[in-house]
């Protein structure tokens, strides 16, 4: 997706946010009723869906390999599944990191299957019939929330506890996937990423339904190491300023900046004035790991140059508290073993 507007995160009716409110309507209307139709295939694996209910990033991905984690080391044998946003490839393929790239599969996709077997596939009912042949026990759903397609046995919504839902508005107009009413129809339980308090509405609409509320905080892996450093920081995710002030408080001399579309696919001439401009400046690139993947996945030498020149930023998600999240996966599956 391009750089989403400013507006869709600025609380209130703006000018333009009213001028899109009649598309918004009928997308929504459309959004919403195709939320609650009746599933397509339901798989013989147990689905556990991860998404949110706005466009941009809000952890999923980081949520994903936690919980894969956490269910790896409770025996369980997940497999990815995913649109793979970013890349050409409809699917439904098995990920190979050492034979497909970012523009195939997109730049998720390689990072999740360093984890666990992955498969992308823009219709998701074949990718769980994919996933079927493998040697899994359950299919971590990485987005695909809105997506009526495939059973879903259990449903984390992510919130961004700083933006929340924005202003509260539907696509074009804001930038909520579905009206969210729609949306919390279909969530099972609600992942408050970060601080802030613009998510209090959602938490308040999901304690009215009763939806378990998690708390989680995105976590890097190692806070010394920018310390005092002077860098010029990249990115094209959903929002880069995240990445950049988690640069700030752990220290880093943040000279200058750059922000790219989300999921943006690097050009040799950008990937060249990256590396000129730090040079010339003395700062230290430093990049996030979905860039990086999507760097390291591209041919030509300058982008090798660059991956070799960057650091990454890496990050962790830790949720609270986890023995919930541990629990509310183990009903799922208690649930569905019961239905078969």
């Amino acid at each position: 997706m391009k750089t989403a507007p400013a507006f869709w995160w600025q609380p209130g009716l703006s000018l333009r946010a009213a001028l899109l409110a009649p598309a918004a309507l009928v997308y929504g209307a459309i959004a919403g009723r195709r939320m609650l139709a009746r599933p397509v295939y339901e798989s013989r694996l147990p689905v556990v869906c991860i998404g949110n209910f706005t466009v941009g990033g809000t952890g999923k991905t980081p949520f994903a390999l936690r919980l894969a984690a956490l269910l790896q080391a409770g025996g369980h044998r997940p497999v990815f599944l995913l649109r793979g946003y970013g890349g050409r490839e409809r699917g439904p393929l098995r990920v190979d990191p050492d034979h497909h790239t970012s523009g195939q599969v997109g730049d998720e996709a390689f990072l999740l299957a360093r984890a666990a077997p992955t498969i992308v596939a823009a219709d998701r009912a074949a990718g769980a019939r994919l996933a079927e042949t493998l040697d899994a026990d359950l299919i971590l759903m990485d987005d695909g929330f809105q997506n009526p397609a495939l059973h879903k046995d259990l449903t984390f919504a992510l919130v961004d506890a700083a933006v929340g839902t924005g202003n509260g508005f539907v696509l074009p107009a804001g930038p909520l996937r579905a009206p969210l009413g729609s949306q919390i129809l279909r969530a099972d339980a609600l992942v408050v990423v970060g601080e802030g308090d613009r998510a209090d509405p959602v938490i308040h609409r999901a304690a009215r339904r009763a939806l378990p509320v998690l708390r989680a905080r995105i976590e890097p892996e190692d806070t010394r190491r920018f310390e005092g450093l002077p860098v010029l920081a990249y990115a094209g995710i959903g929002r880069p300023e995240k990445f950049f002030d988690t640069l700030r408080r752990l220290g880093a001399d943040l000279r200058e900046t750059r922000s790219f579309a989300d999921h943006h696919a690097f050009r040799e001439d950008e990937a060249r004035d990256l590396i000129t401009r730090a040079e010339a400046a003395g700062l230290q690139l430093v990049t996030t790991a979905k860039d990086m993947a999507r760097i390291e996945a591209s041919d030509g030498e300058i982008f090798h140059w660059l991956a070799k020149e960057s650091d990454v930023l890496r990050v962790t998600l830790a949720v609270e508290p986890e023995d919930r999240l541990q629990q509310l996966v183990a009903d799922a599956l208690r649930r569905r073993a019961f239905r078969a």
